[in-house]
């Protein structure tokens, strides 16, 4: 996974400028304890799921998109008075009509023999007027039938033509609720992968600068020790992150300091233009210790100059892709050449605050720094902690894929200064 940390160092940077060390980007959250992480799903696993959702998510829209078209070309269908449904529809309600004006028809004879029979005079006029009246009746009883099952026939033609429009609308419905419930599934399965890949924070991974001292002679080399511990409950894959600046550079100057790593069969030198990372560990298991040998050979024409280094652990374990240990800050001081300052203390890490961990931006690890340090840096166990106290492995591949780092934008502020943005970008498996 990549994760953007970006560093600029201002064109041109007064010698009397401080370095100001700050960030934009959002605070780290606590690591989540390994005991916690081994029943969840791994990053993988939610990588996977995310994918599989996307795909049902493309194949329901395009159902629904499928489905739509056949809603509407089977409710145009319907419509139509060549559509065996809606033209038994017609024939129907006409027949229902026929019957309707028969039984009226009828009526209107029945009423023509009653009035008939009320003004027959003789015995003879009034039997044949019963008859007449009689006859009329009977056919009234039949027209009112006859309409009754013509309405009956319009009706269930009508209910026949009704079912097939809501059979194709229920139809397209399961479709939208598909997709709907795909729809969910993809934003649920989004928002677990998002959430996997925010970085977290582990205190108890520290990177530290072991026989560094506070002031450095110009023309004299100084070789030290950085040394990384993971004192987390979790199995990281870890980039240890170095850089090392000197305020002459912000001055247009050439970079007097010249820093090396060793890779265990020979010394790798860093580019000088920003942060990298050396030395990555594939495996360090909780409490496990790495260190990794540095050399700072310094011009022998720099100047008195303020100077630091940040050192930090960049890491991933199978369900985070973006693990973070505090970074340390490390001011020293470039001394003239022939400088005799005496017995010299070693550089102190910066007190931790709540900008400790944020981190520059550097190449991807590996570049232009060599092989792993795996049988070059010496291994060792330490007896460390994590915050929850016992150290309990999580568990992890050591084959993942090393993290990923991009550039950022150069800014420079006021007279100048080093600024850190630190933000975290979700992107593709490096």
């Amino acid at each position: 996974m990549k994760f953007c940390r970006s560093l600029a160092v201002a064109a041109a940077v007064a010698v009397t400028a401080p370095v100001a060390l700050f960030t934009a980007g959002p605070a780290l959250a606590a690591g989540t304890p390994a005991a916690q992480t081994q029943n969840q799903p791994t990053h993988a696993e939610l990588e996977k799921a995310a994918a599989d959702a996307e795909k049902a998510y493309e194949k329901a829209v395009a159902a629904e998109e499928e489905g739509r078209k056949k809603l509407e070309a089977a409710l145009d269908s319907l419509g139509s008075d060549t559509h065996p449904l809606k033209a038994a529809t017609i024939t129907a309600d006409r027949a229902a009509g026929e019957a309707a004006g028969a039984e009226a028809a009828a009526e209107k004879a029945v009423a023509d023999a009653e009035a008939a029979l009320e003004a027959a005079g003789s015995d003879t006029e009034k039997a044949e007027a019963q008859r007449a009246l009689d006859a009329a009746e009977a056919d009234l009883a039949e027209a009112v039938e006859a309409r009754q099952e013509a309405d009956a026939a319009a009706k269930a033609a009508r209910t026949a033509l009704d079912d097939a429009r809501v059979a194709a609308v229920r139809e397209y419905g399961v479709v939208k609720d598909t997709l709907e419930k795909a729809r969910e599934s993809k934003k649920a399965a989004d928002a677990a992968l998002a959430t996997a890949e925010e970085c977290v924070r582990e205190n108890g991974l520290t990177s530290l600068a072991v026989g560094l001292p506070s002031e450095v002679v110009a023309g004299t080399t100084i070789d030290f020790t950085l040394r990384v511990t993971n004192g987390t409950r979790r199995t990281l894959a870890v980039d240890p992150l170095v850089f090392f600046h000197a305020d002459s550079e912000g001055r247009g100057g050439k970079n007097p300091l010249e820093v090396q790593w060793s890779n265990g069969s020979g010394w790798r030198t860093l580019g000088g233009d920003g942060p990298e990372h050396i030395a990555r560990i594939d495996t360090m298991e909780p409490g496990e210790q790495s260190e990794v040998k540095l050399r700072m050979k310094v011009d022998p024409a720099a100047r008195a100059a303020d100077a630091f280094a940040l050192l930090a652990g960049d890491a991933s374990d199978a369900y985070r892709p973006c693990v973070l240990g505090p970074m340390k800050r490390y001011d020293f001081t470039l001394l003239p050449a022939g400088s005799k300052p005496g017995p010299v203390d070693e550089a102190e890490p910066g007190r931790p605050g709540e900008d400790d961990d944020k981190r520059p931006v550097t190449a991807e690890p590996g570049t232009g720094t060599g092989p792993a340090a795996q049988g070059g840096a010496s291994r060792q166990a330490a007896t460390v902690t994590g915050a929850g106290g016992s150290l309990a492995a999580t568990g992890t591949s050591s084959a993942m894929a090393p993290l990923a780092l991009t550039s950022a934008v150069t800014v420079a502020l006021g007279a100048g200064a080093v600024l850190t943005l630190r933000r975290r970008r979700a992107a593709d498996n490096a």
